[in-house]
């Protein structure tokens, strides 16, 4: 079995990972009454943080000790005794659905979409953006996401039913959303570069630095839920989003000097603040909708995390070597052992964009909660 097998079984990982994201604020909202849905989502952004911590963490005893085959082995007793608590635990449907009830036209549509779109963006710098393949790619992947959205509102039953966006508050906090994961995924994709290719951290060195960000969400997740359970959840979500811009505002300081400290107080920061933010935020997604609308609502917000992880990646590089290549007057697309000071220029300009992005989503939030208090 080679890497065929091993694309393939990671696939099926990700249909089934995609599955479980798409239900689990669904089922939580379902469960739990509105004064304590709060708290209940933050338990699961705790569990998630957990994840972050003892994954990688766990991936390195494994490698230790044995081959990296057991890394996926391991997973097989976890998911088992996951399956027989959940079908003990969770509450049993009494009504099913059928096949022909699934909008699988508008499943291809949006897959074509999301491919087409996504590997444009990532092959734009290394084949150059005025390549014929990158607009035929983005263009198409354009005109497809405009006859999927034609489709949706025809079919009986959509893949996503668009009078969910008819909510202001709704549609709102999936864009902070959006905008926030992008935002945090700059940071877990530059600063290893920054760690370990200009500073010359060793990979253990640096893997405890960013281990700070899941442990402050760790921490911050369920104070949060708590919290905005007890108060106006917009006033929860905007002081994380105002802690977030300081923290962006952070990376913006650091130079080729920085103490190890100053980026763990970075990422502290961080962290605490996308885990005050994300709790109550959830909380509001699922709140703004309909009791039939739950699971399409907390599939929204899973596919808002999931594309910002996509699009935060592709464009932290992207920024990064297009600044990196434009200072240097000739096209980069790896780090430069010779050019420190050119990654660093990068790095700053990267920063820049994703403190923009989270301004946006600051006054996002300020429109938000003064709206709510005018409500």
């Amino acid at each position: 079995m080679g890497l065929g097998f091993l694309l393939f079984a990671r696939i099926v990982q990700a249909i089934g990972a995609s599955m479980f994201m798409a239900t689990g604020f669904g089922i939580i909202s379902e469960i739990f009454p509105v004064e304590s849905r709060a708290r209940a989502l933050s338990i699961s952004a705790m569990f998630v943080s957990v994840g972050s911590i003892a994954g990688p963490a766990l991936g390195g005893l494994i490698l230790q000790v044995a081959s990296w085959n057991y890394i996926f082995w391991i997973n097989v007793p976890i998911g088992i005794l996951a399956w027989i608590f959940g079908n003990h635990a969770l509450p049993k449907e009494t009504t099913s659905g059928k096949w022909s009830d699934i909008d699988f036209k508008g499943g291809t549509l949006m897959t074509a979409v999301v491919i087409l779109l996504f590997l444009s963006l990532n092959f734009g710098q290394s084949l150059g953006w005025t390549s014929p393949l990158i607009i035929i790619g983005a263009l198409v992947g354009f005109i497809l996401f405009g006859i999927f959205i034609v489709t949706e509102k025809k079919v009986a039953q959509p893949l996503l039913d668009l009078g969910i966006f008819k909510s202001k508050l709704f549609s709102m906090s999936i864009i902070m959303a959006l905008f926030n994961f992008t935002v945090a995924m700059f940071s877990s994709i530059l600063l290893p570069f920054y760690l370990q290719d200009f500073r010359n951290y060793a990979p253990g060195v640096a893997g405890m630095i960013m281990m700070a960000y899941p442990a402050a969400m760790l921490i911050a997740s369920p104070l949060a839920g708590s919290a905005a359970d007890k108060m106006d959840k917009e006033i929860v979500t905007f002081v994380g989003i105002s802690g977030i811009v300081l923290s962006q505002l952070g990376y913006l300081l650091i130079n080729p000097h920085s103490e190890p400290w100053v980026i763990v107080v970075i990422l502290l920061i961080q962290g605490m603040s996308m885990g005050i933010f994300q709790s109550p935020n959830n909380a509001l997604i699922m709140e703004t909708v309909e009791r039939k609308y739950l699971g399409i609502a907390g599939s929204v917000n899973s596919l808002a995390r999931n594309m910002a992880f996509v699009l935060g990646t592709s464009l932290a590089t992207l920024i990064l070597f297009t600044a990196m290549s434009n200072q240097l007057g000739y096209k980069v697309t790896t780090y430069l052992t010779n050019q420190p000071d050119v990654f660093l220029h990068g790095f700053h300009v990267a920063f820049y964009f994703s403190t923009f992005l989270v301004l946006v989503t600051w006054v996002l939030g300020l429109v938000r909660l003064l709206g709510r208090k005018k409500s």
